[in-house]
């Protein structure tokens, strides 16, 4: 279920082959005294009832990768790596992707910062 800022996932135990969870994506952008606008994001839920919770962060020209940082950080945490959260459900991809893109004011073609790359751990 999605609704601007925030993405609620659940799979119950046991169905289709993946493991149990309850998970929560929020979102918004803060501005960075130094770095300027970036999006903060937070996980939090449980895998397998193990509860779990992740801050990040990400500069305003690599946010569009959210979905790769929250694959890495849900698969840390238990669920497999090839089991997206977010990119199951295309069409709430693509909502949480304009979602963002309307609240960092970006456009299609910006630069991206080959550091803010390495930082944002992508």
């Amino acid at each position: 279920m999605f609704e601007p800022g925030h993405l609620h996932r659940s799979n119950p135990p046991g169905q289709s082959g993946q493991p149990g969870y309850s998970i929560d994506f929020y979102y918004e952008v803060r501005e960075d005294p130094q770095e300027g606008p970036m999006l903060h994001g937070r996980l939090v839920g449980e895998i397998e009832g193990k509860a779990f919770e992740e801050v990040f962060e990400m500069h305003r020209d690599t946010a569009f990768n959210f979905a790769s940082v929250i694959s890495r950080l849900t698969a840390r945490h238990g669920l497999p790596a090839n089991h997206s959260l977010i990119m199951s459900a295309h069409a709430e991809y693509d909502a949480i992707f304009e979602d963002i893109r309307a609240k960092l004011h970006a456009r299609p073609g910006d630069s991206v910062d080959l550091d803010h790359l390495e930082r944002d751990g992508l």
